[in-house]
């Protein structure tokens, strides 16, 4: 009875939750297995199987044994876990999962703003299917969460300076350190942004700023120091803490690898997350209110982000959500609100129903045919394309390279690089490493060369991914 008198008396917000879920669910038709993942779940399978943490490579020939700073440990772990219990329906629970838990911490703690203007929250909402190009099942996925909550915590405690809530973020950076470490210095640095936005008044124009009183200020310093200590609680200690700039300070990584690439205007994949943008910017400009100077800083610092590298595009979402509802004028709802919403949820169940059978899609990677020749020849020095590393991992055949770049990147990720596009002394550079086998697309720069080169020979082609035996190595 009390829930059905709570639904009752909150069917617009009921309404609006169940039209969370089935988008969701929805998002959920967009979820894909890519390489990066599989060599997640095989690190999980193996820290299980040996009940070790792994702080070495043992998935590759070539730096077999170095230190690798493995940040994503435990989200590793959790994800095998999951694939073992659900087997190939691991991939769409634990996306679905890690959407729902995302959207109810962005809308449960700001559900009055949600629920002042419906249709623009729906639009808001829709936004997120710019982002769809990253619903895998990779750890990115929950720091979306971590995320959500860090800004809850601090926003809280900007509104209300008696707030005790953010006391809960250094315990929530632990977790963070262990599941996607990478990422998680952003609890601090958003402390340090919080408290530098709270000790400055001024008013200029639409802008203004107005001082914390000493108390919430102190909370910020004192929280930001506490998750500093917090992120060293790892394996790998207080280099968890410079991890992040040292790849962001990797100017070839950045060139190399897609998803670190900075947003392109000649890229139309990338208007979209402009459009976000844009519409942000038109909301804070013709906005009545006065601009409050943290929202402004919170916006530039995370569009700053986005343009820097794609892969921070979430990131501005996630940002935004937390102020741009304040520039939204209210809208009244009527009856026919809760009715639309249920409509769209239904509507939203019956495209994921139809569409999925909650199960992985066939995605070979690379040919099974090729896989199993591989397995056969058990090649010692194979050298394989970068995308191709991870499934291979999970066949378990040791890779020249994969996913991991930052493990590569001191040794022979740039060699790699001009190997596979013919740059520089690439001769030089195959000769040096020996290979007794290459995996590469047919249509590469290197797949091409070793085509026309007679001191290679092509052992078989499938689907687009060639095998090809040196003849001047012994297998």
């Amino acid at each position: 009875m009390k829930i059905k008198r709570w639904i009752c008396q909150n069917k617009i917000l009921f309404s609006l939750f169940l039209f969370v879920f089935a988008f969701c669910l929805f998002l959920g038709l967009f979820a894909f297995m890519e390489s990066d993942t599989y060599w997640h779940l095989k690190a999980g399978e193996y820290m299980i199987v040996h009940h070790t943490i792994l702080k070495e490579d043992v998935f590759s020939w070539i730096v077999s044994g170095k230190y690798w700073m493995s940040h994503e440990w435990l989200l590793e772990i959790l994800l095998f876990q999951l694939k073992s219990l659900f087997s190939s329906s691991f991939l769409i629970i634990y996306v679905v999962f890690s959407l729902c838990l995302f959207y109810f911490i962005l809308i449960f703690p700001n559900r009055e703003k949600y629920l002042k203007n419906i249709p623009f929250s729906l639009l808001w909402i829709a936004f997120f299917l710019i982002f769809c190009g990253f619903l895998s099942a990779r750890p990115h996925l929950i720091t979306y969460s971590f995320l959500a909550i860090t800004l809850w915590l601090l926003m809280d405690l900007y509104q209300n300076s008696q707030s005790r809530k953010i006391y809960f973020l250094p315990f929530l950076t632990v977790l963070w350190a262990n599941m996607h470490g990478g990422s998680s210095n952003l609890s601090y640095l958003l402390c340090f942004l919080f408290f530098l936005c709270g000790i400055v008044q001024f008013r200029f124009s639409k802008i203004e700023s107005k001082r914390l009183s000493f108390l919430p200020l102190r909370r910020y310093f004192i929280v930001m120091i506490f998750c500093i200590l917090a992120i060293f609680v790892n394996p790998h200690g207080i280099k968890m803490i410079f991890y992040p700039y040292q790849n962001m300070a990797d100017s070839f990584m950045q060139m190399a690898i897609v998803e670190w690439h900075p947003t392109d205007l000649s890229n139309l994949a990338h208007y979209p997350y402009l459009i976000l943008l844009l519409v942000v910017f038109l909301i804070l400009l013709f906005s009545k209110r006065k601009i409050r100077f943290l929202d402004l800083v919170l916006f530039a610092c995370s569009a700053f982000l986005g343009l820097k590298s794609i892969r921070f595009w979430p990131y501005v979402y996630i940002f935004c959500s937390y102020f741009i509802f304040d520039y939204i004028p209210k809208r009244k709802y009527d009856s026919g609100t809760a009715l639309s919403l249920v409509m769209l949820s239904i509507l939203c169940l019956g495209l994921f129903f139809t569409g999925s059978n909650f199960q992985i899609q066939k995605n070979e990677i690379v040919s099974s045919e090729i896989i199993s020749i591989l397995r056969k020849k058990n090649p010692q020095r194979l050298y394989n394309y970068y995308d191709y590393g991870g499934y291979l991992i999970d066949q378990d055949i040791l890779v020249f390279v994969d996913g991991r770049a930052d493990l590569y990147g001191p040794y022979n990720y740039q060699d790699y690089y001009n190997i596979s596009q013919l740059h520089n002394d690439y001769e030089k550079l195959i000769k040096k490493y020996q290979f007794d086998y290459f995996l590469v697309p047919s249509s590469s720069p290197i797949g091409i060369y070793l085509k026309y080169h007679e001191n290679y020979k092509k052992i078989i082609q499938k689907k687009g991914f060639v095998l090809y035996q040196s003849l001047n190595v012994s297998s």
